[in-house]
């Protein structure tokens, strides 16, 4: 659908004159356009988003998280002398007061444009990486000290690998469109390994591990980082900000950040588990998280990075088996190579296991002997 996005802009407190919007980034959910304005003082620029409510089917009470999770990092940026407008995603306010806008029958919601930053598909350094982990981990600490109690679960059982489970089964056995006689090898894959669905999940119901605040969408392009200096300076994409666990954050990191190929490829000989990007990762999410992390979280760490890798395999393929109804799609076939890159990692995991494990426990160890 074509929008006015003029109108659009025109419903949120923004002073400067329209000049042109287009579309952005990468995002699979909601549909993203970078606005550029003119003020007297120059170009301002925002991220506008036209809110998936397909998905996000209760858009006020998502947009109260994200209000409720900003103004509550925007207040902690500011006690410790930082710029808000640059550290944090900052709402601009639609001309009503609310953090959101429904334009020509859509939810619409507007960010200031972060600049002078990046946001990485794929590693370019390891130093990036290494930034992230201590963006999410140190987000992780402050989310702790954030009242859960006020957020709306915008995804209920969104990291349920059980419930995964069960809809991928049914997506397999429904066949809507027909695929699934040509995906048989990779259907065999998922049966293979449904006995790892509950361990995580298990621990949380038993409270061995603890339900925390968390961001639940950890990948390298939702944190924002500095065209010069390669430090992380914001998180972003808080629409899935809900009760889950470390594990869940850790593992769907590493899951996007230790492939060097692009989540779609298509060449399975470029898709890869980097190791040595692993200890990266986990270096700079222990040290940021400290001693806010439990043994019991510490000890299912690696094993997370298996099981959100898994998990979003069979998620990417239902989706496919149902004919492509949730991730946006460019092309014919993607959610497939999305599924078959997944389970490529989940294989090369498995065969490094010992070593991930090895080596978070190494660093754990050097973490707590600093403190």
């Amino acid at each position: 659908m074509q929008y006015d996005f003029e109108s659009v802009v025109r419903e949120f407190c923004i002073e400067e004159a329209f000049v042109s919007a287009e579309p952005y980034g990468e995002g699979h959910i909601n549909q993203t356009f970078l606005v550029r304005t003119q003020g007297r003082g120059g170009e301002v620029r925002y991220i506008l988003q036209r809110i998936n409510d397909r998905l996000f089917t209760n858009v006020e009470k998502l947009m109260n998280n994200i209000r409720l999770v900003t103004e509550f990092n925007r207040s902690r940026i500011m006690e410790r002398g930082g710029n808000p407008d640059r550290e944090s995603l900052s709402l601009v306010y639609a001309r009503d007061g609310a953090p959101f806008a429904r334009v020509q029958g859509a939810p619409f919601r507007v960010y200031r444009f972060i600049e002078g930053a990046t946001a990485y598909q794929t590693v370019q350094r390891p130093v990036q990486f290494y930034e992230s982990a201590r963006a999410f981990g140190s987000f992780a600490n402050l989310l702790a000290q954030f009242d859960a109690s006020q957020l709306y679960e915008v995804l209920p059982d969104f990291h349920n690998t059980v419930v995964r489970l069960e809809n991928f089964r049914r997506a397999v056995k429904a066949d809507a469109v027909g695929r699934a006689a040509q995906v048989q090898a990779e259907i065999e894959f998922a049966e293979s390994r449904s006995s790892i669905c509950g361990q995580i999940v298990s621990r949380l119901a038993s409270g061995e591990i603890p339900s925390r605040v968390t961001h639940n969408d950890t990948k390298l392009n939702n944190v924002m980082i500095d065209d010069q200096t390669d430090r992380a300076v914001a998180v972003i994409d808080l629409d899935t900000i809900m009760p889950g666990s470390l594990c869940y954050d850790f593992g769907d990191s590493i899951r996007f950040g230790c492939n060097p190929a692009a989540e779609d490829e298509r060449d399975l000989n470029k898709v890869n588990f980097d190791l040595d990007l692993f200890r990266v990762y986990a270096d700079g999410y222990l040290s940021a998280v400290g001693s806010g992390i439990t043994p019991a979280e510490v000890e299912q760490l690696a094993f997370g990075a298996l099981l959100m890798t898994y998990e979003c395999g069979i998620r990417f393929l239902a989706d496919y088996l149902e004919g492509d109804v949730y991730f946006r799609t460019s092309r014919p076939g993607q959610n497939l190579d999305r599924a078959r890159t997944q389970f490529k990692l989940v294989a090369d995991m498995e065969q490094h296991m010992g070593q991930m494990k090895q080596i978070v426990e190494e660093l754990y160890r050097n973490c707590r002997a600093g403190q």
